[in-house]
């Protein structure tokens, strides 16, 4: 059961607020007295503070203060009349999670406090899960509470204190050399190097060379011998990111590294026998590579031994305001610290959009906000352009298998039907505005209107 504190000198609305959190369940503390607040605050540990913020002697912003500075882990929402939300806007900068304005209702004030409930259990949830992985690795950057990531964190547990190969997989930017860190620094393997390198970032002709290394004289180049990538992480661990790019000559020697832990230099006779733990990633369909002879199935089922797939943003889009956090943390760090935060609006487009880059797309993007914003609360406008847009389409209807009996033309007919009437609805009427938001032209859409018998109050 959460526990809440009220603090508002209108008795009247102390009273209707703190009834309306008592009849949903929570335990509920109210005072009329700011400096009483303050008190109950330093004694108790409160989940959520609800507070007014103009009140004689000790204001809200008094509160949010004390709040922050004793128990930081208690979030904050502001109670304001309609004349001073400017200051509840600076609450927020300042620390508040939110601000609702009086009078309100129980269906506005509810899903408030529940969000605010809830984004502080996912934040205890994401320490606690950290604490339980124990990765020495200090800074792993593997921020998320999904059920994706509650998988993907067993599985690190599961499989780090052990030798067997590990293939990951997944798109562009979800982390996979993170999560190779992670399953590096679980292990007992943790003191020795783990050694990374990226197999599709260095021309075919020399990565032999960057794995097994060469002797002096085996080419043109070669003036003295050189140590490969496999020698320096005898012991460790070796990251083999983008393994699908390798070719298929090396693919053989990979191989023989795996069954055997031996190799020889490039030009060299000398048999070398490594102790390493190879990690292999990749963001191709090795499955469809083998089936195009582009990669081989002896390989393929050798580096495959634990398989493990990290989840898209896509796929994880409750860990976004998480993640937002972590990076304006990390990109403030070492600097002059502003209180920067995105506005409801702002938030619901990055929510809404797909992230495609993934979460270093996502990096990116806050540290773009932080260079470019002057303002400390990022709203819809200062979004770049495909994010706003992509706040403002239509949602797609969902599509249904036509029922028996019914044709595919119908069921085409009622689909097309849908997208017509939302599109004018969200335009208001206006057929151009309509017309734009369905990627069409507006006699285009006037053709389809009639054929669908569609006929309003709508504008050009």
């Amino acid at each position: 059961m959460a526990s809440i504190l009220v603090i508002d000198d209108d008795r009247e609305h102390l009273s209707a607020v703190a009834d309306i959190l008592t009849k949903t369940g929570y335990e509920v503390k109210a005072t009329d007295d700011g400096e009483t607040g303050l008190k109950e605050i330093e004694e108790n540990d409160y989940d959520l503070i609800l507070t007014d913020l103009m009140m004689p002697k000790v204001d809200g912003l008094d509160i949010l203060r004390q709040a922050i500075a004793v128990s930081p882990k208690s979030k904050c929402i502001i109670l304001t009349g309609y004349g001073t939300i400017r200051g509840s806007v600076e609450a927020m900068k300042k620390g508040a999670f939110d601000y609702i304005t009086k009078p309100m209702t129980s269906n506005e004030l509810l899903p408030t406090v529940e969000k605010a409930l809830q984004f502080k259990h996912l934040e205890e949830e994401n320490l606690r899960l950290k604490r339980e992985l124990r990765k020495r690795y200090r800074e792993s950057y593997i921020i998320g509470t999904s059920e994706g990531m509650k998988r993907l964190y067993h599985f690190i547990e599961k499989v780090a204190d052990t030798d067997c190969t590990v293939l990951i997989t997944g798109g562009s930017g979800t982390g996979k050399e993170l999560i190779a860190r992670a399953i590096h620094y679980d292990s007992h393997r943790r003191d020795k190097p783990m050694v990374t390198i990226n197999c599709g970032a260095i021309p075919t002709e020399l990565l032999e060379s960057e794995l097994f290394g060469h002797e002096k004289g085996a080419f043109t180049g070669a003036h003295k011998r050189r140590i490969g990538r496999f020698e320096m992480a005898d012991g460790g661990t070796i990251f083999l990111d983008e393994v699908g790019e390798m070719s298929p000559a090396l693919q053989v020697k990979l191989l023989r590294v795996l069954q055997e832990q031996t190799f020889e230099r490039v030009g060299g006779t000398h048999t070398i026998h490594v102790d390493v733990r190879i990690i292999a990633a990749t963001n191709k369909n090795l499955s469809q590579a083998i089936n195009n002879e582009k990669f081989r199935e002896d390989l393929y089922y050798r580096l495959n031994v634990i398989p493990i797939k990290v989840p898209s943003l896509k796929q994880r889009k409750e860990d976004i305001p998480l993640l937002i956090t972590f990076f304006l943390n990390k990109f403030q760090r070492g600097k002059e610290k502003r209180d920067l935060g995105f506005s409801p609006q702002a938030l619901e487009a990055l929510l809404e959009y797909d992230w495609p880059g993934n979460v270093r797309e996502l990096e990116n993007f806050i540290k773009r906000m932080i260079i470019l914003c002057d303002n400390d609360v990022i709203e819809l406008s200062d979004l770049p352009e495909h994010l706003q847009y992509r706040s403002s389409t239509i949602r797609e209807p969902d599509v249904e298998t036509p029922e028996q009996g019914r044709t595919l033309n119908d069921a085409v007919r009622d689909y097309e039907k849908r997208l017509i009437l939302e599109a004018l609805e969200k335009s208001r009427g206006v057929k151009a505005k309509a017309a734009k938001l369905l990627n069409i032209k507006r006699t285009t859409l006037i053709e389809k209107m009639k054929k669908q018998n569609l006929t309003g109050n709508v504008s050009g």
